[in-house]
């Protein structure tokens, strides 16, 4: 049997258009290069996959949502064409870009808008002159960003892996492609689901938009005031890519999502499920500036501008900051019953950091549980389950939680002190109850998936 891939490639190099998902199917499947190697749980090679999908599943269905986190992004550098292609053919229900701006407006998939960590910019001595020091949602960093380049300048640069340490195998990709945009993701989409019958859709997630609509300036000082969430609509828009099946949006900062709710998304005649995203609750990670993982930087921004916060969140939301003691609360003020019902609101779902679930602690001596030489497993499960499943249900939301990474740093022991694989990570969670997982190894994803469907199955007989 002729694979999906290598069909369309060879289909669409007859008629001379190669597609988006043409080249990335081709630059996937590298020629004779095998998934990246890495060391970690044998999950991460899982072939028990069923290579039947499932039809496509939403959050009040049976079946879980397999959500790719930036792509295959354990296998393929993160936010490529290459890496959203490869988490299609991995089964995925949703691929996920983090979208950021270029100078003149485009979107297009970066986790950050710093370049320097994903590119070969540092060493393109004809932009040296765009380095700059800003302040993102709080924190001051130097660097190249996307929104002092050009879309066709930006298109000159190649991508490289993120975390080269914990993924080397991945760095053998390093130059082979370029940043895409939004408009390119929604076409390989496209291209995959006219070839394999695959209806995949994109889960964007909304970054730092408080940054490029208030705080943030160009290189030249001016005022970036860009509205990311209009922008995402009017691409949505003018690629009729608006099936609420297929379509989710997600950010950190809830002023964006009740934005769109009441505002962006009435005026385009659209209704799509938003997503809000929840951090650290305990106030670990806060910055000089009042920001980081612990805080939705548009609260931190409204506050200190002393603005009205009923108008910009509504009474209930404004009402439940006021009442947990403002606006330094955090992320804790999503996690509670009162927040969750604030949430109902305005979104459709929540995606908390897997901690909010299932916690950990820090362990004294750090474990070497693949045998690698490299002692990387640094924390480990408490053995409580938290209540946010409940307050969430309770709340009518559906519940996708984040990361699940297939490396030993991103694992932990049990409350036992066994080392937890990876596929047993994925079986927890979706075992606990959730409605997707945003995961970077769709394939190990979709196998727990299957894991949780024959399990129910069996049961039932």
């Amino acid at each position: 049997m002729v694979r999906p891939d290598r069909l369309i490639v060879g289909l669409l190099a007859a008629l001379g258009c190669l597609s988006p998902w043409a080249l990335a199917a081709e630059a996937y499947r590298g020629g004779n290069v095998q998934p990246a190697e890495v060391a970690v749980r044998p999950e991460h090679r899982d072939t028990t996959a069923d290579s039947t999908r499932a039809s496509q599943q939403r959050p009040d269905t049976k079946l879980p949502l397999v959500i790719a986190h930036r792509g295959a992004s354990a296998y393929r550098p993160e936010h490529t064409l290459a890496a959203y292609a490869l988490a299609i053919e991995q089964g995925a229900d949703f691929i996920e870009p983090d979208l950021v701006p270029t100078r003149d407006g485009v979107l297009v998939a970066r986790h950050e808008n710093a370049l320097s960590g994903t590119t070969d910019v540092a060493l393109r001595s004809d932009f040296a002159d765009r380095r700059a020091t800003k302040v993102i949602d709080g924190e001051p960093l130097t660097d190249w960003f996307t929104e002092d380049f050009l879309l066709a300048e930006l298109k000159t640069l190649r991508v490289r892996e993120r975390i080269p340490d914990v993924r080397p195998g991945n760095t053998t990709f390093d130059g082979r492609f370029s940043i895409p945009t939004l408009a390119e993701i929604i076409e390989l989409v496209r291209q995959a689901e006219l070839t394999t019958g695959q209806a995949v859709g994109i889960y964007p997630e909304i970054k730092h938009p408080t940054f490029f609509r208030h705080t943030g300036r160009f290189l030249d000082g001016n005022p970036i005031g860009m509205d990311l969430g209009r922008l995402l609509i009017d691409e949505l828009k003018l690629a009729d890519f608006t099936d609420p099946d297929r379509v989710f949006i997600q950010s950190f900062e809830p002023a964006t999502l009740i934005e769109l709710d009441r505002r962006t998304l009435p005026a385009a005649g659209l209704a799509l499920p938003l997503v809000q995203l929840i951090g650290d609750v305990t106030g670990r990670f806060v910055n000089d500036g009042g920001g980081g993982f612990s805080r939705p930087f548009d609260l931190v921004h409204h506050a200190k501008a002393d603005s009205d916060l009923s108008t910009i969140y509504g009474d209930t939301l404004a009402g439940v900051i006021e009442r947990a003691g403002g606006w330094e609360a955090g992320y804790a003020i999503l996690a509670s019953p009162e927040g969750a019902a604030a949430i109902a609101d305005y979104a459709d779902a929540v995606g908390p950091w897997k901690l909010l679930i299932f916690p950990r602690e820090p362990v004294a001596i750090p474990v070497d549980a693949d045998g690698d030489g490299r002692a990387e497993m640094t924390t480990r499960l408490t053995g409580d389950q938290t209540g946010l499943l409940r307050l969430a249900r309770d709340a009518g939301l559906a519940v996708h939680p984040f990361t699940l990474r297939p490396e030993e740093p991103f694992l932990a022991l049990t409350a036992d002190g066994v080392p937890q694989s990876f596929g047993e990570e994925l079986d927890q969670l979706l075992q606990a109850g959730v409605d997707g997982v945003f995961s970077d190894d769709p394939a190990a994803a979709r196998a727990a998936v299957n894991r949780l469907q024959l399990r129910a199955r069996d049961q039932s007989r």
